[in-house]
């Protein structure tokens, strides 16, 4: 649902989502930084959307 607040086909078409804290995100120096740290998350439609969040949605074609 959070990703339709952002455009409808991101709701309809949602793969996954990459979450990381926003602290973890910065502290890493970004994605690549987090996701080589093992602190970026994958998380699916039922997960709800934590203050903080650092989102990159999955969407399909």
């Amino acid at each position: 649902q959070a990703a339709g607040v952002i455009h409808t086909d991101f709701e309809k078409k949602f793969i996954k989502a990459d979450c990381v804290t926003y602290e973890d995100f910065i502290s890493a120096g970004g994605w690549h930084g987090a996701k080589e740290q093992g602190k970026v998350r994958q998380e699916g439609r039922e997960y709800v959307m934590q203050g903080g969040d650092v989102v990159e949605f999955k969407i399909g074609a």
